[in-house]
């Protein structure tokens, strides 16, 4: 067999060869994807089973399931409180005044600490003194006449038991004696008048604390009835606060009262009311209750405001709640109470009955039992017969 020569290929031909070859393997794709309706249906079947085998039965409830926290109720103390605003007041707070008239001579400056009885300020007294001294000098006169008289009457006497002496010598007797007496009663009124005119003329604190204003200047020309200084005790203090007449049976005398002050925090001050008033305030609806306290330390201020918590009654074996575990709607008030269910807890709405609330906690009446475990957080994630996962 004789061998030919290899010959040299055409581009053409080349070109022709190439694009016979990608055809065919088309082809072969083509043919590989094209499977038949039913292969393909047979392949979804097998991918369905397998999902479903990842799947709850029918029997597993659908619920979803919630994290929460709870709080087990248990019976406690709630002190009902009655939260209001007061004021402090100085009971013992004066303007004083002159009782005569005169020039101002002594005042004492604004905030020196005064006792009681101590002079404040004092008027020009010369002429009064004068007066005074006079007055001495008549009622040592007086004395000396009566004294003469009182001798005299002493001597007759006798004389007159005696008939020594006519009956009208002695009447005569008798009568300078009784006019020398009203002579130095006179004398002696006249000297406790001019005393008590001296005296006037001393502005004197009637109680003992701090002078906080002038009203009056040395050298002013008083009357009677012109104020001249303010003086206030502030080591002994009241809170009063305007109690509203619901109350009115409730609040009494010896009542305890917790106090804190806006101005400074120094946490509350336990104390009593003191004094209730037995009227109401036809404008506001309420009545006075006051409360006494010591400012030793003088930091209290009259005019300070104070929030006043007086307690109305104290509950015992109550349940009680935080007031944001409470749901309410058009139909009242509920929580979602935690309630075993198998291996879990389900949530289970609970209607209840509402008492008293303070400071963020509740008093239920009724619809709660000692141990429940009461939804605090996520109740208003949950519906009912939700699984729950506590999480305190």
């Amino acid at each position: 067999m004789s061998v030919l020569p290899t010959q040299r290929m055409n581009p053409m031909n080349r070109n022709f060869l190439i694009l016979l070859s990608s055809s065919v393997l088309v082809a072969v794709l083509v043919s590989g994807c094209g499977a038949s309706p039913e292969a393909a249906a047979s392949t979804d079947s097998d991918r369905s089973e397998e999902t479903a085998t990842q799947t709850p039965d029918a029997g597993v409830s659908n619920s979803r399931t919630v994290r929460v926290s709870t709080l087990r109720v248990e019976p406690g103390v709630f002190e009902e409180i009655v939260p209001l605003t007061g004021s402090v007041t100085a009971p013992q707070d004066a303007s004083l005044s002159a009782q005569t008239a005169g020039t101002l001579i002594e005042l004492v400056s604004v905030g020196t600490q005064v006792d009681e009885g101590a002079v404040v300020a004092r008027l020009d007294d010369r002429l009064i003194r004068a007066g005074l001294e006079q007055a001495r000098a008549n009622l040592t006169s007086s004395e000396s006449q009566f004294r003469l008289a009182e001798e005299t009457y002493r001597r007759q006497e006798p004389l007159y038991r005696d008939s020594i002496i006519s009956a009208l010598e002695w009447e005569g007797v008798t009568t300078q004696r009784n006019q020398a007496r009203s002579v130095l009663a006179q004398a002696e009124a006249a000297v406790a008048q001019a005393e008590q005119q001296l005296e006037y003329t001393f502005v004197r604190a009637p109680f003992p604390g701090t002078v906080e204003e002038r009203f009056a200047e040395r050298g002013e020309q008083v009357m009677p009835g012109s104020p001249i200084a303010r003086v206030v005790n502030t080591r002994s203090l009241k809170v009063v606060a305007g109690v509203p007449e619901t109350y009115a049976a409730d609040i009494r005398r010896g009542t305890p009262v917790y106090l804190s002050f806006r101005a400074y925090a120094d946490g509350d001050r336990d104390a009593v009311v003191s004094f209730v008033g037995s009227v109401i305030n036809p404008q506001n609806r309420t009545f006075p209750a006051e409360v006494e306290i010591d400012n030793p330390s003088g930091v209290l201020k009259p005019a300070m405001i104070a929030d006043v918590k007086l307690t109305r009654r104290v509950l015992e074996d109550r349940i009680i709640i935080p007031q944001t575990a409470i749901l309410r709607d058009e139909n009242g008030s509920s929580v979602y109470v935690a309630t075993p269910s198998g291996n879990g807890h389900v949530a289970d709405r609970r209607a209840i009955e509402l008492g008293p609330s303070y400071n963020g906690r509740t008093v239920v009446d009724m619809g709660l039992s000692t141990g429940d475990l009461v939804i605090t957080a996520g109740q208003t994630s949950v519906a009912e017969g939700d699984a729950v996962v506590v999480s305190n």
